[in-house]
């Protein structure tokens, strides 16, 4: 499994600065098209840039070109027909320098990096935050290099406004999250547009049961289960968040292993392990636990359509336990590092806000809760309509019209742009 920190991450950006440099003089030789769009996003095809490429391409007929990070997503395009090149290569710098639009999901380095200057950057973002971000969490300015430098953290607070500054369209949920990301991104003046989130219109479209069925058939696909059994059981996912290139401290041991299969094997149900792409640690449950299954995002790039086929969602600090709220789906929340994680990233409010006071601190406490939702109807009714409830503080829309409203603000945009200022 891959892994990835902050520390590193800015420390490679610091030794980048002169190709950054380049890059920008680069952009002011080459002129951009008049309607010529690129993708990219680090989840690969999928999840909101997915979403936006139908939107935009397939709908409204966009020049639009994906750049692929790996030789799997360029597999993948091919597959499905789209035009698309690498996005560090020659053709992925050219291409970039020359879209009138850029689409990203995660950072700037969902295209090529060092050809985003003068464009018009949309920023889809990849998931509500509830752990701080950006500019609201210290976590994002530490440095490997001289890591105890303030003069280091201040310039890379300098570099990621900059950065940041080039977003011209960043949609949000609800007016809510829009403060959120408004402070996170240090953008003031209406570039965050209350529109809702595109990777989620797929939560909101067509009926409850069809939602239900083609979830199901996600998860069956990804895990290789046979059709008779998923009309039957009951999928358990567990989506643990990053933590910034730590192993996950929730990793079960063999006797947690044994329980969770005792609970599983009771209410014929089965847990899917999703780790982060980018975190560490190794989810080894031993040989004779047969109801674990990893579902990671090597198998299935965009969790978000399997959603509706679940029966429980377990996370900690994920945006999934916003998202669970639009299908409704009961959450449990395990959260063992609690105090270590607020003290290190800290929280948009409080973290009883979102999981109630009565998070698990391991799996002990947690099976439990998944028995009595599993086993109870009011049990699980309760968590159900506390999801409904988060869900309705921050979706302002679930009528599955969200991608389009932003491709009217990135129309929009566009044309206040070209006409300049008054």
């Amino acid at each position: 499994m891959a892994s990835f920190s902050f520390g590193a991450g800015n420390a490679g950006k610091l030794a980048r600065i002169p190709l950054y440099a380049a890059g920008r003089l680069f952009t002011q030789f080459v002129p951009r098209t008049r309607d010529t769009w690129v993708f990219g996003s680090a989840a690969g095809l999928a999840d909101g840039g997915w979403a936006l490429w139908h939107e935009a391409v397939e709908r409204h007929g966009v020049d639009a070109t994906w750049l692929t990070a790996t030789a799997a997503q360029a597999r993948e395009a091919r597959e499905r027909g789209i035009p698309s090149v690498p996005r560090s290569s020659i053709r992925g710098l050219w291409r970039t320098a020359r879209a009138r639009v850029i689409v990203v999901t995660h950072g700037l380095g969902d295209a090529n990096r060092y050809a985003v200057s003068g464009a018009f950057v949309v920023q889809l973002w990849h998931g509500i935050p509830l752990k701080r971000i950006g500019l609201d969490s210290p976590e994002t300015l530490r440095s490997g290099f001289l890591p105890r430098s303030r003069a280091v953290r201040a310039f890379l607070r300098l570099m990621y406004r900059r950065t940041a500054a080039a977003i011209a369209v960043l949609p949000a949920a609800s007016p809510l999250v829009r403060g959120r990301l408004e402070s996170a991104f240090g953008l003031y003046d209406g570039q965050v547009v209350v529109t809702g989130e595109p990777r989620v219109d797929v939560l909101s479209t067509g009926t409850p049961a069809s939602r239900r069925e083609a979830g199901r058939a996600i998860i069956a696909a990804a895990t290789g289960a046979p059709a008779s059994a998923s009309s039957d059981t009951r999928w358990v996912l567990y989506a643990p968040t990053w933590r910034d290139g730590d192993e996950d401290p929730s990793i079960p041991d063999a006797a947690q292993w044994r329980r969770i299969q005792q609970v599983l094997a009771q209410h014929d149900a089965v847990l899917l392990v999703r780790p982060h792409h980018l975190g560490a640690g190794r989810y080894a449950p031993p040989a004779d636990v047969d109801r674990v299954r990893l579902m990671g995002s090597d198998v299935l790039a965009d969790v978000t359509p399997a959603l509706p086929g679940l029966d429980v969602l377990i996370t900690d600090y994920s945006s999934l336990a916003y998202d669970a709220g639009l299908v409704p789906l009961p959450v449990l929340f395990l959260a063992p590092d609690l105090d270590a994680y607020a003290a290190r990233r800290g929280f948009y409010g409080t973290y009883a806000d979102v999981a109630g006071g009565d998070h698990a601190t391991d799996w002990d406490a947690v099976c439990s809760q998944l028995d009595a939702v599993l086993g109870d109807p009011a049990a699980r009714e309760a968590r159900v309509d506390r999801s409904r409830r988060l869900s309705e503080r921050v979706h302002a829309y679930r009528d599955g019209g969200n991608t389009a409203r932003v491709y009217r603000a990135i129309r929009a945009g566009l044309a206040t742009r070209s006409k300049g200022p008054a």
